[in-house]
């Protein structure tokens, strides 16, 4: 309820909005909290910025922050298919769903590591100081999905899987092979 940054005093005031529209003009509603979502086509975010970096200086991948930040990730797949799910089966008119994987996340050391190993196997990754990437980066994230198991969502990929199978969509992605 006290966002550190502006992105989510965004997503909080978003919610208020939707409850409040809800009560005027709309039937239902789903406010859905999004992990970090993976897979392509990949726009933005810390696979697409290893990738990219590696592909500028191959020999080294420099990463923001010690590597230990730590988040849960879901490929977009699997987003879309908990969404669908929560429209088909949740009961009420409105309804606060955290999407994400049951686990304890990745690592950035681990991220960086599948990176390297697929685009540049050769390069030396060197990791800044303190736990935070940026301003208003959280260094270690989870939510409950126990909501969302209740309604017999799981996802199809955990945190690493996911981060494994994006690493590779979006290296090919990136270099058209």
């Amino acid at each position: 309820m006290f966002p550190i940054s502006n992105y989510g005093a965004m997503k909080l005031a978003s919610e208020a909005i939707i409850t409040a529209a809800l009560e005027s003009y709309l039937d239902r509603a789903f406010v859905f909290r999004f992990p970090n979502v993976v897979g392509v086509p990949a726009t933005h975010g810390v696979i697409l910025d290893f990738v990219r970096k590696l592909k500028a200086t191959p020999g080294n991948l420099d990463v923001r922050g010690d590597g230990t930040q730590r988040k849960s990730y879901l490929h977009g797949d699997d987003l879309l298919d908990a969404m669908l799910h929560i429209r088909d089966h949740a009961p009420d008119k409105l309804g606060y769903f955290n999407i994400g994987p049951d686990d304890e996340g990745v690592t950035v050391k681990v991220i960086a590591e599948a990176v390297v190993a697929r685009v540049s196997p050769q390069a030396r990754i060197t990791y800044g100081q303190g736990n935070k990437g940026w301003i208003g980066d959280v260094p270690k994230f989870a939510y409950s999905t126990a909501k969302l198991s209740k309604l017999g969502w799981r996802p199809r990929l955990g945190s690493t899987a996911a981060i494994r199978k994006a690493v590779d969509q979006v290296a090919q992605q990136e270099s058209g092979k």
